[in-house]
């Protein structure tokens, strides 16, 4: 294992989060561990120095994974050593507010035919930070339609008209092939498998990529759906994010690897183990 360089969430957004998961208040929480409201306020604003046994009072009432919960405060959540994968994945990690938003390129190695995943908030952005000697996509995934994710997009449809791009949801101006739950895609060498992911908003999909022609690993594509770590934020409905997540977790192989919408890579096996909502 080795140590998470940077997180998309702290403890402090694990609580936030939770809370809203749970439906429950500051105060509530503090009756329900005997833990002050204040401490518990201050640790969602990143000012935390709950003991051991305190951590394990918040997992319990929050109905979260101790071992990740413990972790994440001491800023020792583990990522797994990633398995080797039969196609290229090349990761564009930009900041984005303080954070960072990630966008993906899968390059197929005999044929070096590309897709990818998400454009990061900008097409300038995404124009500066293409991979070096990289070829052109064939098509675009797009987990969701909101800008940190989406933006980028005329720096790849602009020079190549008719590219094709496939999402969630219809958006006008630009030809798109709507994937609903289930639905499969063959483009490039890879192939594309749809889950109907809301939550964080209500079009989202989570996407799993594998090789047609070489036997290996597939790559989640989990947009704001899961995090290392973590979950996304709700905006639609976090019951509904929460559900999905683990559906989706529950369905794939331990050995997927999970390319989020930010921070880290992970896998499937990792978050299952550590993960405060998924554990």
């Amino acid at each position: 294992m080795t140590i998470a360089p940077f997180l998309e969430d702290e403890l402090g957004d694990v609580l936030d989060k939770a809370l809203q998961h749970a439906g429950l208040t500051e105060d509530q929480l503090a009756a329900a561990t005997g833990i002050e409201a204040n401490r518990i306020k201050d640790a969602e604003d990143y000012r935390y120095d709950f003991t051991c046994a305190e951590l394990q009072k918040l997992a319990v009432a929050l109905g979260l994974n101790e071992v990740g919960v413990c972790a994440m405060s001491e800023g020792k959540y583990p990522l797994p050593e990633l398995p080797a994968l039969p196609f290229a994945l090349h990761t564009i990690a930009l900041p984005y507010g303080i954070g960072r938003v990630n966008a993906f390129v899968l390059q197929d190695f005999v044929t070096q035919r590309t897709i990818l995943v998400d454009t990061v908030d900008r097409p300038e952005r995404l124009a500066a930070a293409w991979p070096a000697g990289v070829a052109a996509p064939a098509a675009v995934l797009l987990t969701h339609w909101d800008r940190d994710h989406a933006g980028g997009l005329p720096a790849v449809i602009l020079p190549q008209p008719g590219l094709s791009v496939l999402a969630p949801a219809s958006r006008s101006g630009v030809a798109v092939d709507v994937l609903g739950e289930g639905d499969e895609r063959c483009v490039a060498g890879f192939q594309i498998r749809a889950f109907r992911t809301p939550g964080h908003i209500a079009e989202h999909n989570a996407y799993f990529v594998t090789s047609e022609s070489a036997s290996g690993p597939g790559v989640l594509f989990s947009g704001d759906l899961i995090f290392a770590g973590s979950l996304g934020g709700a905006f639609y409905c976090c019951q509904t994010l929460h559900k999905e997540a683990r559906r989706v977790v529950a369905a794939l192989p331990g050995q997927t690897i999970v390319a989020p919408g930010h921070g880290p890579l992970t896998t499937i096996a990792n978050e299952r183990r550590f993960n405060p909502f998924l554990g």
